[in-house]
């Protein structure tokens, strides 16, 4: 295997996925908004001919499978908090034998294979690449190694997440090719990035 990408996603149960747009969508409006757009962004992941891997939280694996297919990987999310999962999960591509990984979620409707496609490609030459969210989050990272430190002492779910990694990356002296930042949907008022 040479190419893995992680998603980490949710089983769309109503009252616990895409939390912060119920004010907006209702416990079911949030939940069926999340099972579309990771439906989504598996649908343009299946385009690439990296291994594609799930790593879920909420539901069974055997309710994961049902739903997206029986021809992906599953892992239950790691415990901790995103920087603990993603080096969770990014340990486990690399112990698998993945020359390269990248991670992604579900929610940025204009995540594109072809952005995918120039990320995997930008770790040839980098070994560090960052999708940024307008939010000042990102929505995708990738690294052509096992790099923990770039997920620790982060402030997580804040508006510098993005800036706090590109300072890591820089500190430890490594090269990252930036991807086109896009919006992801979180809020109430991220909606209108729908497409």
């Amino acid at each position: 295997m040479q190419e893995q990408l992680i998603v980490f996603t949710r089983y769309p149960e109503a009252g616990k996925a895409k939390t912060r747009l119920i004010p907006a969508l209702g416990e079911v409006g949030a939940a069926e908004l999340h099972r579309q757009m990771t439906e989504r962004t598996i649908e343009k992941c299946r385009s690439l001919t990296c291994q594609l891997c799930i790593h879920f939280t909420g539901g069974t694996l055997e309710q994961m499978q049902d739903w997206l297919g029986y021809d992906l990987c599953y892992y239950p999310q790691h415990s901790g908090d995103l920087g603990d999962r993603l080096t969770h999960a990014f340990q486990t591509a690399f112990d698998q034998g993945a020359k390269s990984a990248i991670a992604i979620g579900t929610d940025c409707p204009n995540l594109t294979s072809e952005i995918l496609a120039l990320a995997f490609s930008n770790l040839k030459t980098h070994p560090i690449t960052i999708g940024g969210a307008t939010d000042g989050g990102y929505y995708l990272i990738g690294c052509n190694r096992f790099v923990p430190d770039v997920f620790q002492n982060i402030q997580w779910s804040t508006d510098i997440v993005f800036q706090q990694t590109i300072e890591i990356v820089k500190r430890l002296g490594l090269s990252i090719a930036e991807l086109p930042i896009l919006h992801d949907i979180d809020r109430p008022e991220d909606l209108q990035y729908l497409t």
